[in-house]
């Protein structure tokens, strides 16, 4: 018999899951991208969650300076959710 798991044993499992891609080897990424996940991830709707996964499959050097303001994405919601991002509190 397998075991049901409840919605919120299932969203752990999910944030567990996100939380390992957020880690990027650059600890100013993983900072910025867990905060979200902190802060924010939970109460965002479901097409907000698909930005943030799409923000997840961008490489490294570009999240870099997306992040930093060297560059822009040519994304209207990538660069958005970056902006939101780059606001949160530490």
């Amino acid at each position: 018999m397998s075991e049901q798991l409840s919605a919120e044993q299932r969203d752990e499992i999910e944030l567990r899951r996100l939380r390992w891609r957020c880690r990027r080897g650059m600890r100013e990424l993983d900072q910025l991208l867990g905060r979200y996940l902190d802060r924010e991830w939970k109460q965002a709707s479901e097409s907000q969650r698909g930005v943030f996964l799409r923000l997840l499959e961008t490489e490294d050097d570009k999240l870099w300076h997306w992040f930093m303001g060297h560059e822009t994405s040519g994304d209207a919601q990538l660069q958005q959710l970056v902006e939101s991002i780059r606001q949160l509190p530490p």
